[in-house]
């Protein structure tokens, strides 16, 4: 049987390169969609797999905190930078 080329949208190849950029985001991702395509397993209950994608979406809200802190940092440096040319970003010693 051969295999029929899939086409990705433009959203989709988005998704895709920043799971690629991301990739503890990546990780908490594929945990959620493995539970979701899971029929059997460790998980047996639906009070467990709801314990377990409550665990998973935490990580992945911290996950995403911290990405976008590091964004955030970055770009109040750069715009500080720009605005005060001769300034160091580094803590002045003693």
């Amino acid at each position: 049987m051969s295999k029929k080329k899939m086409e990705l949208s433009e959203e989709e190849r988005r998704l895709i390169e920043g799971l690629r950029k991301r990739p503890q985001m990546k990780e908490r991702m594929a945990a959620i969609m493995e539970m979701s395509l899971s029929e059997e397993g460790k998980i047996r209950s639906a009070d467990e797999v709801e314990a377990e994608l409550i665990k998973e979406v935490r990580q992945l809200g911290a996950v995403t905190m911290e990405e976008w802190g590091a964004g955030a940092e970055k770009a109040a440096a750069a715009a500080h930078q720009k605005k005060n040319p001769g300034s160091y970003p580094t803590k002045k010693n003693g």
